[in-house]
Order: structure tokens, then C-alpha cells, then sequence
């Protein structure tokens, strides 16, 4: 087997562990990404006693602005991915020069173009279907009672903070997806590179989700 499929191999391996750690394993309760979704349970309970709630409604503006610029973002990926793999012979004469990248073969651009194509496809679609969400949460707290009736106000708030959950988590993998891209673009130099530099992304995520002063600024005081 050639070479760089080991690589890919060890790419997908890697990232299914990782995500099956910080999504669900026992370790996922001690994440950042868990405790800013209490964060978000918090706001909703806040939410339900706020007789005016257009400071929320512009939080949930912002929201989707960001996931709204990480899913162009991702198109833009695909195409990229789609301009490597109908300029190969081009792309290939313009790196010969480079040594690093003197012995990559077309079979790997060709494995780099189509990997990359399905991860931002996948990014893509993640951040479209976290835009959407963010918009039904916008909808079920507009739809949530008004002070006069707190227990149905805090029930209506309780349901757009879990479909703002589900919106996160799928943002969340998004960024993820991202992240390993960077990895796998790392295939250019080899399939060592391209296990190392996915361990280093790894490395990264994991001190971010489980050691980082965003975490510990989480901790109760």
C-alpha cells in the first residue's frame, strides 16, 4: 500500500478518537465546550424573568453572523479544493521547485484535493444546519410568554436554550473540521507530516477544551 494512505489513515483515526473524546466519552463533561452550555441554559433561565429582551435577540444576531462568515468560509474551501484538482499538472510544475514537496505525486494531490473537498463540504453543512438552528432558537424565545406566566415563560426559554445547544455542539464540529483541515492539508509534505501536524491540531484542541484560561474562567468563584 502506498505510503499515503497510511498518512490518511492515521488522519482519520485520529480525529474520529478526538471527537469521540471531547463528544462522548466520560472526559466530555469536564470540556469547555459542556460548560458553556450550561453558560447558555443560564441565559435562557435569565432570559425568562426579562420583561425586554432585545439585548438577547442582538446575542443571537451576533451568533449567527459568526457562523454565517465560518460557512462562507468553507465554501471558499471547496473552491480552492476544486481549483487543485482541475489545475493538477499545473499546480505539480509550480511546487517541483520547493523540497519539500519535490517527490509529492499526483496521487497525493490528487488524495489532497479530494479530502479537502469533503471536509469543507462537511464543514460546510455544519455550519449551515448551526445557522438554521440559531435561527429557530431566535424563534422559539420569541415565542416565549411573558413575565405574567413564568413557569410557561421559563419552559418556552428551557426549549430555546436546548435547540441553541444543538446549534453550538454542530457549530462546534464545524470549527473542529476546520481545524483538521490544517492537518490534512499537511499531506502536501508527506504522510508523516500529515499524522504530526494532526497531533499538534490535536494537542491544541484539547488544551483549549480541557486546560485553558477560557475553562478556568468558567469555574465558579
Amino acid at each position: 500500500m502506498d505510503s499515503v494512505y497510511f498518512g490518511l489513515i492515521g488522519f482519520l483515526l485520529i480525529a474520529g478518537i478526538y471527537s469521540f473524546i471531547v463528544d462522548h466519552s466520560p472526559l466530555s463533561r469536564h470540556t469547555l465546550s459542556t460548560a458553556m452550555n450550561e453558560e447558555r441554559r443560564q441565559w435562557m433561565r435569565a432570559v425568562a424573568a426579562r420583561p425586554v429582551r432585545i439585548m438577547d435577540t442582538q446575542i443571537i444576531a451576533g451568533l449567527q453572523s459568526g457562523i454565517a462568515f465560518f460557512a462562507s468560509t468553507a465554501l471558499l474551501g471547496i473552491g480552492a479544493a476544486f481549483t487543485i484538482l482541475t489545475a493538477l499538472e499545473t499546480i505539480m510544475l509550480a511546487m517541483a521547485d520547493l523540497p519539500l514537496l519535490a517527490h509529492t505525486s499526483r496521487t497525493q494531490w490528487e488524495m489532497i484535493s479530494l479530502g479537502l473537498l469533503v471536509i469543507y463540504a462537511y464543514a460546510f453543512f455544519k455550519f449551515g444546519w448551526a445557522y438554521r438552528l440559531t435561527n429557530y432558537s431566535a424563534v422559539l424565545l420569541g415565542a416565549a410568554a411573558e413575565r405574567d406566566d413564568p413557569e410557561a415563560a421559563l419552559a418556552a426559554c428551557g426549549r430555546a436554550a436546548e435547540m441553541n445547544l444543538v446549534a453550538g455542539r454542530q457549530f462546534n464540529r464545524g470549527m473542529r473540521t476546520l481545524f483538521f483541515s490544517i492537518g490534512y492539508l499537511a499531506l502536501i509534505a508527506g504522510p508523516v507530516a500529515q499524522i504530526g501536524t494532526t497531533l499538534l491540531i490535536v494537542g491544541i484542541l484539547a488544551y483549549r477544551q480541557f486546560a485553558s484560561p477560557a475553562l478556568k474562567a468558567l469555574e465558579p468563584r
